[in-house]
């Protein structure tokens, strides 16, 4: 039989990536204490420091919205363009 896979909840891994980030204990510490590789908790404090600009920042969220919404409007410009493309392309074959 196959172990099941443990899954953290985020707040979990930000304690603990936290705590790593501190640097008032080992990892070796903080792995037994919380019963998770050393490797798991290194990664975990390498994403939290790289992201943590963005986390902090309350125009992160807004600014990816906002660039989903503009790609979103160019996608339908461009299938706009294509039909009318294919609209004059069919019209100009008959006078020609």
């Amino acid at each position: 039989m196959s172990k099941q896979r443990r899954r953290f909840s985020p707040e979990f891994k930000f304690r603990v990536a936290l705590e790593a980030a501190k640097g008032q204990r080992t990892l070796s510490e903080l792995s037994s204490e919380y019963s998770v590789h050393p490797n798991q908790v290194s990664q975990w404090k390498r994403q939290l420091l790289e992201s943590g600009p963005s986390v902090l920042s309350q125009n992160g969220a807004k600014e990816q919205q906002d660039q989903q919404a503009v790609q979103t409007e160019l996608y339908e410009q461009i299938g706009r363009l294509k039909m009318e493309l294919e609209w004059v392309k069919k019209k100009s074959a008959q006078f020609a």
